[in-house]
């Protein structure tokens, strides 16, 4: 459906409950959600949550294991996918994260804090492309988003698709990773618009 790199993070910010509830499926639109496995969609997503929903989480269940700063959720999203929630120390300040992790692949969870932490420890504040795309998919509304369907050529099938407002074509649906530099930043939060952007590690 959707290439995806391995490790990637989904949204800009410190997400709040319902955010937070919102990201843990911002794929629920996906075609036949019902008949495929979507594993390899949620698989490597994190972001940031705040302590109070890190907590709240932790408080729901007893989670199936606890260690170093990390605790997985015992309900699995699909057969070997499930959140794990992390405290980790980055630049001398407490944060909490989110991420999905396949179970299946022993050292998945370890990997992910890894990536957070190198991504978070950054020198310079700046987003990368599929950074700020991630952040628009995660931030549009469920009515102006969606996924290509049989009115789109059969090799734009299954991908991902917003809602773009242009003043000379009007209202228009465009591929998400085909969006302008222009109208990418027209999507995002005007504190996140001029982020200098970071080629991909």
């Amino acid at each position: 459906m959707n290439p995806f790199s391995p490790k990637r993070k989904v949204c800009q910010g410190i997400a709040d409950r319902r955010q937070m509830f919102r990201l843990f499926d911002r794929h629920a639109q996906r075609p036949d959600r019902e008949h495929v496995d979507a594993g390899s969609l949620y698989s490597g997503e994190w972001f940031q949550v705040g302590r109070v929903e890190h907590d709240y989480m932790l408080e729901i269940l007893p989670p199936l294991w606890m260690r170093g700063g990390m605790f997985a959720l015992r309900e699995f999203l699909t057969d070997s996918i499930t959140s794990i929630f992390y405290t980790l120390r980055i630049d001398g300040r407490i944060r909490y994260f989110h991420a999905y992790c396949d179970l299946n692949v022993v050292r998945s969870p370890a990997e992910m804090r890894d990536a957070i932490v190198e991504r978070e420890s950054w020198p310079v504040k700046a987003m990368t492309r599929e950074e700020r795309l991630e952040h628009i998919w995660s931030a549009t509304h469920d009515e102006y988003r969606g996924y290509a369907g049989n009115r789109w050529p059969p090799e734009h099938r299954g991908k991902r698709t917003v809602l773009c407002y242009g003043s000379r074509h009007g209202t228009m649906l465009k591929l998400l990773d085909e969006l302008t530099d222009d109208e990418i930043a027209a999507k995002l939060p005007v504190h996140l618009r001029h982020l200098p952007i970071q080629a991909a590690a």
